[in-house]
């Protein structure tokens, strides 16, 4: 909180006249939300392109697809800085929740009271500001997956799995020691990165599978190349994700075998890890392959996993990186499988704004700073997923997410039907929709073709396109997608 000195000294001229200016900009751009998207240039226009260059002398900017003007992108519109106007449905990689220079999300940054939440960012693990745990609790554990009591705060998405790996590992050396303290051998061994102190341990992950970039969660990650290549990785088991074929309902026999051959696959490893003495002390596992090609799990393999990982003493983390924070139409993807018992730790960030981990009470580390970092996270993103929480929550957002996610999928379905030859294997919950391509040369055509026609987009797997939006999205949003989608079908089809 502000000085009441500074504080009023903030709301007089020349600082609130200013503060005021801001606000009024910002709510006249948010009234403004396109009705079409507008495209006047090449994608990337001149001034993308001549952008990258100069970024391009002082880092490498290959992956950049084209620069943003964010002062005029609005609501579920994304403007670039060439003046083409995009509806957006990537959302910053499934990130923005309530689309872009939302009202409430920009009160609460003009608002005098939360200046010095964004002025100091706190060192959270040490010196935190005396409303964190009312903001945690406000913002945070209301919204907690059903059995997860505690949080933990991170900064990104990496680094909350990365935590989250190490918080199953302390709790089953914890088990091992029978709840008693490391030993003098312990604690002089880890020094030295050797048994008994560093034990030989695993974790299980997928086929497929997208868990970060960092060093051990780079070892879970399993969706493209380019991301592990040249990075040494452990030795840890890797089951199949399982592939189901499409329609569902006119091939559950065959995915139920499907499940039930993942499922045994990965008793095997279990078994096979512990045999070599690397036993699995967790499992790691998306509900939706976000990045791997927007692959779903059944709730009868969800179920399974949780019931195997019961049985064996595996921790069981659920990564709702990606799919958490409502595009299912649930507040949490995983809560779509009726699990008879909750996961042991969900990871989340991207639209809860902060990164971090929910985890039941036994993963509470024993000790201070074995999960920590200088900032945890970043207290002015509470700030901001506070009012995002409220939003949803008057809004009715994660209704309006399962309905509009129910009309798109049936428009996708519909243009799969009407292009056979180019899409196929429409599939979704909520908004967070994906269709494939016969080809990867097809899908990646498809992506540029969808931006000059006005739909900013991205791909996953090999070959799928996958829809991220904003909890706002809604019908008419997806009626200009879908048009533009069809027009796209029709060009890839001359």
């Amino acid at each position: 909180m502000l000085t009441s000195s500074l504080r009023r000294s903030i709301l007089q001229k020349p600082y609130k006249s200013q503060l005021d200016s801001i606000f009024k900009v910002c709510f006249s751009t948010q009234l403004q939300e396109p009705s079409e998207p507008r495209v006047l240039t090449a994608v990337p226009g001149p001034n993308s392109i001549r952008l990258k260059q100069e970024l391009d002398t002082i880092q490498n900017s290959s992956a950049i697809q084209l620069f943003v003007d964010y002062t005029k992108s609005v609501g579920n519109f994304l403007s670039d800085a060439d003046g083409n106007v995009f509806l957006d449905i990537y959302s910053q990689i499934s990130s923005i929740p309530l689309g872009y220079n939302h009202p409430a999300l920009l009160k609460a940054a003009s608002d005098p009271n939360n200046l010095s939440t964004f002025v100091n960012r706190a060192a959270l693990g040490i010196l935190p500001p005396k409303d964190f745990a009312d903001k945690l609790k406000s913002a945070l554990l209301s919204i907690a997956p059903k059995g997860l009591t505690e949080v933990q705060t991170m900064a990104c998405g990496s680094c909350s799995v990365e935590n989250a790996l190490k918080a199953a590992c302390f709790w089953y050396q914890t088990r091992q020691r029978n709840g008693g303290p490391p030993s003098a051998e312990d604690l002089e061994s880890c020094m030295d990165n050797r048994i008994p102190g560093s034990p030989k341990l695993s974790i299980l992950s997928f086929k497929g599978g997208f868990h970060g970039r960092t060093f051990g969660a780079l070892s879970c990650t399993h969706s493209k190349p380019i991301h592990k290549l040249d990075v040494p990785a452990f030795d840890w088991p890797i089951a199949t994700y399982p592939v189901y074929k499409y329609p569902l309902n006119e091939n559950v026999a065959e995915n139920d075998k499907t499940d039930e051959k993942c499922l045994k696959e990965v008793q095997q490893l279990i078994d096979e890890y512990s045999k070599k003495g690397v036993p699995v002390a967790g499992m790691i596992i998306e509900p939706i392959q976000g990045e791997g090609g927007d692959n779903h799990g059944s709730a009868k393999f969800f179920q399974g996993l949780r019931k195997l990982c019961t049985k064996n003493k595996v921790a069981f983390i659920v990564d709702e990186v990606q799919t958490g924070g409502g595009p299912t139409g649930r507040m949490w993807a995983h809560e779509h499988f009726q699990l008879d018992e909750s996961p042991d730790i969900v990871t989340f960030s991207k639209k809860l704004q902060i990164g971090g981990f929910y985890y039941k009470k036994a993963f509470r580390p024993d000790q201070p700073y074995r999960i920590f970092n200088t900032w945890l996270g970043d207290a002015s993103k509470l700030v901001f997923l506070e009012q995002v929480v409220k939003v949803i929550k008057e809004q009715n957002l994660l209704e309006n997410m399962a309905k509009t996610g129910d009309y798109m999928l049936k428009g996708l379905e519909s243009l799969q039907n009407k292009f056979p030859n180019i899409v196929l294997n429409a599939r979704g919950k909520g908004t967070f929709c994906a269709i494939d391509f016969k080809t990867p040369a097809l899908r990646d055509k498809a992506v540029k073709v969808l931006h000059k026609n006005g739909v900013h987009c991205g791909g996953s797997g090999s070959a799928t396109l996958r829809v991220r939006t904003t909890l706002t999205f809604n019908s008419t949003h997806v009626d200009i997608f879908l048009k533009k989608f069809e027009l796209t079908l029709k060009e890839l089809n001359e």
